[in-house]
């Protein structure tokens, strides 16, 4: 049996949590085992699921798994975001920068009162 070796992240983004696995791949993302379009038919979510790799030209060369719960479409959208940005660190020290100056490893921490 291969051990296959994965970076991840945790985001959140009002009451939502994603867990997120980075494997080397050709892009494809999975949430909660569904194709990220099924699940994100809005473009807005969409790019901000996309948004961490395409700062960091990393599209096409991870796979991402994730488990999201909580929360509404959009928290759960930006909580995959930083969960992806988290990740991509582990996979990539260099990278803290560039995602760093795009806002994408702040964690946005306004909830509803």
């Amino acid at each position: 049996m291969v051990k296959q070796t994965y970076f991840w992240g945790t985001g959140r983004r009002k009451a939502a949590v994603a867990q997120v696995r980075l494997l080397p791949g050709n892009g494809a993302i999975i949430i909660n085992g569904v194709p990220h379009e099924e699940l994100f038919p809005r473009l807005e979510h969409r790019q901000a699921i996309l948004h961490p790799l395409l700062v960091t030209d990393n599209v096409s060369k991870y796979n991402a798994v994730v488990k999201v719960a909580g929360g509404g479409i959009s928290g759960q959208s930006d909580a995959i975001s930083h969960g992806i940005a988290r990740a991509l660190v582990r996979a990539d020290e260099n990278l803290k920068s560039i995602l760093r100056q795009n806002g994408l490893l702040t964690r946005d921490s306004r909830v509803k009162e």
